[in-house]
């Protein structure tokens, strides 16, 4: 099973890594596609802060600017309304129009509205388009989440009529998500989904943290709400990367994965590794250990990533530990590849 976009089929279950600013920090795009990668998510919020809309426009879109032709989906830039918004309020402003950004304490500030977000993100090409959504935190009030989910519904619809507008004459168009909120109440995520439908979306994806306060999955709730979205549509986990979390949402019936995990813990020197001693079903091996400064095994042996084929452990502490950029990059290509299985492994 698959979803057919303009640079290809993603093939279910699929796990797109975080290109945020239109890169992966410290890989090219011909180490993308060396991993195995299928897939990639750019940030809508960032390129316009970045000021590179236009520029990836004037290039031929995301895809000729990056050297890559394999499916990227423009994150609408709603879940800086919960990071940068809701968790500091000096930072900007919620309104029903969109979200008001305050620029670095200055007086300047942007404003990202329904209209503007989806104008940015045909400007920037991506094969799958986000709605813009009031994204909250699960322990939020009852009030805040019930405002989330009428600003999220208000704003899909708006988005949907803007998308109509900027496609009507596009021959093949990218297809347009909607983003279910609600907290961690059912009966707000079941009116939104319910709205939403009656919208029309190509697919729907779950909103919000996936974690509560104390770090643990909110189970439950993306059962429930894969439940509420309709079959035969993408569904679509954002911020779900841990491999454990992949599996149970895919039998929960999701699809699509994003997270910023693989790479991050990357650069952290924490790796990934098949293990069968392992309850998971991996481990990770922390690069910062002494004990692999002499260390001449692989990182993994069963894995084909350049760091694995070509150089041992003993290379890459010393990389880090001579703060190299090649370590970064080795890592990060590891880390690519191992998910890169882990999904193909899923299928």
């Amino acid at each position: 099973m698959g979803l057919k976009t303009k640079h290809g089929t993603i093939k279910y279950p699929a796990f797109f890594p975080d290109a945020t600013h239109a890169y992966i920090k410290g890989i090219s795009s011909r180490d993308i596609l060396a991993s195995g990668t299928t897939g990639l998510v750019v940030n809508t919020y960032h390129a316009i802060i970045d000021k590179t809309v236009d520029v990836i426009e004037k290039c031929g879109g995301l895809h000729k600017f990056m050297g890559l032709n394999i499916p990227i989906i423009t994150d609408s830039g709603g879940f800086q309304a919960m990071s940068l918004v809701r968790r500091s309020p000096g930072n900007g402003k919620i309104t029903r129009d969109g979200i008001k950004f305050k620029m670095d304490g200055s007086r300047k500030s942007i404003t990202l509205t329904p209209e503007n977000c989806i104008q940015t993100q045909a400007k920037l090409g991506g094969d799958i388009m986000m709605c813009l959504d009031d994204c909250t935190d699960p322990g939020e009030s009852q009030k805040e989440q019930e405002l989330s989910v009428v600003r999220t519904v208000a704003w899909a619809k708006r988005c949907k009529e803007e998308f109509e507008k900027v496609t009507k004459h596009v021959r093949r168009k990218p297809l347009l998500f909607a983003i279910v909120q609600g907290g961690n109440s059912k009966e707000l995520r079941k009116k939104c989904a319910e709205e939403l439908i009656k919208i029309g979306f190509d697919g729907y994806a779950y909103g919000g943290w996936p974690v509560d306060g104390d770090g643990v999955f909110l189970d439950e709730m993306l059962f429930f709400a894969a439940g509420l979205m309709p079959a035969g549509k993408p569904k679509y986990a954002m911020g779900v990367g841990k491999p454990e979390d992949i599996k149970k949402c895919i039998k929960m019936g999701y699809n699509i994965f994003d997270c910023v995990l693989p790479t991050r813990d990357a650069r952290h020197k924490r790796l990934y590794v098949f293990s069968g001693r392992a309850e998971k079903g991996y481990e990770f091996i922390y690069m910062r250990a002494k004990k692999h400064e002499t260390d001449r095994e692989p990182v993994s042996k069963s894995c084909t990533c350049e760091l694995c084929t070509q150089h041992n452990r003993a290379y890459l502490y010393h990389l880090f530990k001579q703060g190299d950029s090649n370590a970064g990059r080795l890592a990060t290509i590891h880390n690519l590849t191992f998910y890169s299985q882990f999904t193909e492994s899923l299928k």
